[in-house]
């Protein structure tokens, strides 16, 4: 660990290095302690439990969850106590292995130019006509217009036009 985990400078006198063999576990809970906070504290902060704040830094594996919620709860863990997000994420893939998300592996048939960055889209894009809505919502609300002038739902006065009068008069 040749990179210092917390993200602001201290003084190198006060700041004791980690020897390499500690894992991630003990550098959590070193800097948990260096911020004078308590388990307690930080499990009502976090809202995670603090068996589950106690395994993480004992390193029980078996004792929390695996993948990707494992790596947001420790992700949310190192940003609480304002340490080196992506240093920390780093340990805890070298301790479990990866958590990283899967690959999103294209479709055969779909070209991977259209795709920037190896990302696919979350939702379909729309190829129809994103106007057909708004015209059909706008044809319903005039003929409702309509409907109520004719009804007399409408005051006169509400009638700036004399054909709109017309129309209100025709009963």
């Amino acid at each position: 660990m040749t990179e210092p985990l917390l993200k602001e400078k201290q003084d190198n006198s006060a700041n004791e290095q980690l020897p390499e063999s500690v894992g991630i576990g003990g550098t959590l809970r070193a800097l948990r302690i260096s911020r004078r906070i308590t388990v307690s504290e930080a499990s009502q902060r976090l809202k995670y439990s603090v068996r589950q704040i106690e395994s993480l830094e004992a390193e029980e594996w078996s004792n929390l969850p695996e993948g990707m919620p494992l790596r947001g709860f420790v992700r949310n863990y190192a940003r609480y106590l304002e340490a080196d997000v992506d240093s920390v994420l780093v340990l805890l893939d070298n301790a479990v292995g990866s958590t990283k998300p899967p690959r999103v592996v294209v479709a055969p048939g779909v070209s991977g130019s259209s795709v920037p960055g190896d990302e696919v889209p979350m939702a379909a894009e729309s190829t129809g006509r994103p106007w057909g809505w708004f015209i059909i919502i706008l044809a319903i609300l005039v003929i409702a217009a309509f409907y109520a002038v004719d009804r007399g739902w409408v005051p006169e006065s509400w009638l700036i036009f004399d054909w709109l009068k017309d129309i209100a008069n025709n009963e």
